[in-house]
């Protein structure tokens, strides 16, 4: 293997491994919904 594959690889999975990072940690710091999640709890009856 070439040292310029070699760095392409590196250069690749650590693009991927970037954005993965950054998509997981925008998903997970997103508010709670307030809103009842159950039909029950919507139901006034």
């Amino acid at each position: 293997m070439t040292m310029s594959a070699l760095i392409m690889i590196i250069l690749t999975q650590g693009t991927v491994i970037a954005a993965t990072i950054y998509f997981f940690r925008k998903v997970l710091k997103v508010p709670q919904n307030t809103e009842p999640d159950s039909y029950s709890d919507n139901n006034t009856e």
